[in-house]
């Protein structure tokens, strides 16, 4: 089997070859190296990966390479479990096609007006990247037209078995006119989806990318209560608590980096942002600072912080969380690095919980929960910090002599003591950054239920049973040994 190392080699367009190279795209992940080829010459695909191997890439690339953008009617039909995952994959293929003209790409899913759906296919999308019920929906109302459709992939399959939607994805499929390219990519392979497979995928190619655990095992992850409030106050007690090397903190918007960094360099933080807004020579930059260790803390977005490759980053912090686990396994991914351990947090808020749970299941594990640092554990830290500078000071080469002298004249002028200038020197270090007498306060979490899809036709078509997601068994952990939780409450 060829081995690509690079996109020029898949046969893409050109354009597209360009927008990946902007957006940090260094080379293909073994998904990609063997899928495109594969769809690109018009074959279909099973593919079994696991979340977080670039699976959206490796059919986006291809779709879009073969796309024409002067039909104004839908081509492709990305059929995807959740609506988080229907925004996530509309957005992808925008981003990719950014150099390709007149290309659209929308999502559609529950929870939203008709109306504007309506209205963006109207607009002549070539890209359709839908839930399974509103698409139903919208089909029963005669406002999907097939007749061009060429490309069809079925995402997270597994998923969608598991939450029901496998009935509706078939008479979905029913509906297309004959000849068009199907792909399914699942990270697992029942015999329901092997059934779906074989009725559809007539002489499919098969692709299986086997799941690497070696990277998430290899940091220690924890998740933090936050409210939206204390968010900021949380971070600056975790960076000033641990052991960091350097950092990377991953925001949701550009705007939110930039902010972010600039709120820890006011607080003395070595911090800047890496997000898209910034040209290529700006963003080499600040790569290069930080694995120079001119920098210690990057604030960035996803996609700016693709391809990222410093051995340094000793701690991942998810000040925003993701919409999805293949994002998070993407921004952890950045320390744990050339056989070095790391550490990543995440913060979440109480609305945020269902994305927690989400995260757990794709790793097919628990974090670990972690309560903000103590005021009393800073105080330690700090003083430990300071003893640690005199100390050293007092032995190194530098000579003390016109210091001792200094303090010498203070106590026979004021009748101080050594105690008073001592104590004096520490608080003139510490006013610049004052010690924050207040404790977090962390918040409530109610424990909701599972938001599936946000989608309210998807909940009342069908069986219920069927439609209610089962937590107990997709909650089912792998049971080993966790390190013991450090507890930052004490």
């Amino acid at each position: 089997m060829t081995i690509f190392t690079h996109f020029a080699e898949l046969g893409l367009v050109q354009p597209l070859i360009r927008s990946l190279s902007e957006l940090g795209y260094e080379s293909p992940t073994p998904v990609q190296s063997q899928s495109i080829p594969i769809l690109l010459e018009g074959k279909n695909l099973l593919a079994q990966a696991q979340t977080g191997t670039g699976k959206t890439a490796a059919f986006a690339l291809p779709i879009l390479s073969l796309i024409d953008a002067n039909i104004r009617s839908p081509q492709a039909l990305v059929i995807v479990p959740t609506r988080e995952l229907a925004i996530q994959v509309a957005e992808a293929f925008q981003r990719y096609a950014r150099h390709l003209e007149k290309l659209q790409a929308i999502a559609i899913y529950g929870g939203q007006s008709y109306d504007i759906q309506i209205r963006s296919l109207k607009r002549g999308a070539q890209i359709i990247v839908g839930t399974p019920g509103r698409l139903m929906d919208l089909l029963d109302r005669n406002k999907l037209d097939f007749g061009h459709l060429s490309h069809v992939v079925l995402d997270e399959a597994d998923e969608m078995l598991k939450m029901g939607f496998i009935d509706d994805v078939e008479k979905i499929l029913k509906s297309i006119p004959d000849s068009y390219q199907i792909s399914l990519f699942s990270a697992t392979m029942p015999a329901s989806i092997k059934k779906v497979a074989k009725r559809y995928l007539e002489d499919a190619e098969k692709v299986h990318i086997q799941p690497k655990e070696t990277t998430v095992n290899s940091i220690e992850q924890y998740y933090t209560k936050v409210s939206r409030a204390t968010k900021l106050e949380v971070l600056t007690r975790f960076l000033e608590v641990e052991d960091i090397t350097a950092a990377i903190i991953f925001t949701r918007t550009k705007t939110c980096s930039g902010e972010l960094a600039e709120k820890l360099q006011a607080r003395g933080y070595s911090a800047a942002a890496l997000n898209g807004d910034m040209n290529q020579v700006s963003r080499k930059k600040v790569i290069d600072r930080i694995k120079d260790g001119n920098l210690d803390i990057i604030v960035a977005t996803d996609i700016a912080a693709r391809g990222i490759d410093v051995e340094r980053v000793s701690h991942v912090v998810n000040y925003d969380i993701p919409h999805d686990a293949e994002s998070y396994i993407h921004r952890i991914g950045r320390t744990g690095r050339a056989g070095r351990t790391g550490k990543a947090f995440l913060f979440v808020t109480p609305r945020e919980f269902y994305l927690l749970k989400d995260i757990e299941r794709a790793l097919n594990q628990k974090l670990k929960s972690l309560e903000a640092p103590s005021v009393q554990l800073m105080k330690q830290k700090r003083s430990q910090q300071l003893a640690e500078k005199i100390i050293n000071a007092i032995n190194g080469k530098q000579s003390l002599k016109p210091y001792r002298e200094l303090v010498n004249n203070m106590i026979e002028e004021h009748d101080l003591t050594i105690n008073d200038i001592a104590s004096a020197l520490v608080y003139l270090n510490q006013e610049t950054n004052p010690l924050t007498l207040n404790e977090i306060t962390e918040p409530e979490f109610e424990n909701p239920r599972h938001k599936k899809t946000g989608q309210r036709s998807d909940a009342k078509r069908g069986d219920p049973k069927k439609r209610q997601f089962n937590s107990k068994k997709s909650t089912s952990f792998k049971k080993g040994r966790e390190r013991r939780k450090p507890n930052y409450a004490n």
